[in-house]
């Protein structure tokens, strides 16, 4: 297995195919990636549910591909089908639209729904080898009125795939190219990283946050340094200088903050994931809400992972016990996992998210614009622990 098939999914660039039923969005993914990945067949609405295959696409690099069933199903069945085409808008990075090029009344009302979400597309012309020519003046028309690039293609034949790869490359979002340490770590720096190993992180393992840290870091050419809670005090003195950076577990913020030497910068990996993946500002000022809120209060707290809950779990135990302990015990905690989250947050005075590792950007930022509509604050883990920690103002927050 090759390291880009080890690339975690949320770390890929999402690719969203939409079209009708038909238009041919399975077999340009079999396509593009040269396998038989999807299910190909003339008979129209083979695609249900939305299918997810994570492959290597180059120029783009590790790529997840998620294939959708056609937005002119019809019926009770395929309006739920179509509602589930429209929620994968939330997860793309970059969007294809597939088509035909004959009636463009559906792909245009879905470039505006792609617009209105901020997602980058394109159109692609498929089945070009049906037809005796394809005239530039149609090529034009179509992207006046879709507002995008417009690639002519054929799947079957393998036509326009190279010029297709290439448009989709100069689409990836600036986003997906940051550092997850951002400025706070440069090439030469020696970073300690504080990994408490407890029932969250079994043995043999360590958790996704910690891995893609690492990774980070090791692009970066910097020194990386992991020790436990209990032994900072002899990694520190091991040490020549103090490290430039001291990335910790949020749990153990206060710990670290007060053994960590003055001119270290202190962070921790749920913070990296907040400014990585979501508004770490937004983030800041919502963790102010939590001075706010008494025993009639209402609150959500979401994971990105279904996970079963071990002991001590920071999201279902541990938080809501130390929200209730500055509150009062009448504080009404909801909780939900994975990519359950409700439409309607308006009845919450806070919601308090994970680092979202197992998320892409694009995904968690959906949840964030949701709840700034909605006017309800929402912060991450390590945001809330840090402010009521009161040491937030010490958190060094990445750019």
């Amino acid at each position: 297995m090759n390291s880009f098939n080890r690339t975690p999914q949320s770390e890929r660039i999402h690719i969203a195919l939409f079209g009708r039923r038909n238009a041919g969005k399975s077999s340009l993914i079999n396509a593009l990636t040269g396998q038989q990945i999807a299910l190909v067949s003339d008979v129209p609405g083979t695609t249900t549910d939305p299918v997810i295959k994570s492959m290597e696409i180059l120029p783009l690099g590790p790529c997840v591909l998620i294939d959708t069933a056609g937005f002119d199903d019809s019926g009770k069945v395929g309006d739920l089908r179509t509602e589930r085409t429209r929620e994968v808008i939330r997860q793309a990075d970059i969007a294809i639209l597939v088509t035909e090029g004959k009636d463009l009344t559906d792909e245009t009302a879905w470039a505006g729904l792609l617009k209105q979400a901020d997602v980058p597309y394109l159109t692609v012309l498929n089945k070009i080898d049906l037809m005796p020519e394809v005239p530039t003046t149609l090529l034009a028309d179509m992207a006046k009125r879709l507002g995008c690039d417009v690639i002519p293609v054929s799947a079957l034949q393998g036509t326009g795939l190279d010029l297709l790869r290439q448009t989709l490359a100069r689409l990836v979002p600036d986003s997906e190219k940051q550092s997850l340490t951002g400025n706070l770590a440069k090439p030469g720096d020696t970073v300690l990283l504080v990994m408490p190993q407890d029932p969250q992180a079994p043995k043999g393992r360590l958790i996704l946050p910690q891995v893609q840290t690492l990774r980070d870091l090791m692009d970066k050419r910097c020194t990386a340094i992991c020790c436990t809670t209990e032994d900072i005090d002899r990694t520190l003195a091991a040490l020549k200088e103090p490290p430039r950076l001291i990335i910790t577990d949020s749990q153990v913020f206060d710990i670290v903050e007060k053994k960590k030497p003055e001119s270290s910068l202190l962070t921790s990996f749920s913070v990296l994931m907040a400014a990585h993946k979501g508004d770490i500002r937004f983030f800041a000022r919502s963790a102010m809400a939590i001075d706010r809120l008494t025993e009639q209060s209402r609150v959500l707290i979401a994971e990105a992972c279904t996970h079963a809950p071990l002991a001590e779990d920071i999201g279902r135990v541990k938080i809501p016990r130390i929200l209730r302990q500055r509150v009062g015990e009448g504080l009404q905690v909801d909780i939900v996992a994975g990519k359950d989250f409700p439409e309607d947050v308006t009845a919450y005075d806070l919601v308090i998210h994970c680092g979202g590792c197992m998320f892409n950007s694009k995904f968690m930022l959906s949840r964030v614009m949701q709840c700034r509509c909605q006017g309800t604050p929402m912060t991450n883990y390590g945001i809330a622990i840090a402010h009521i920690k009161g040491i937030l103002g010490k958190v060094s927050i990445p750019e």
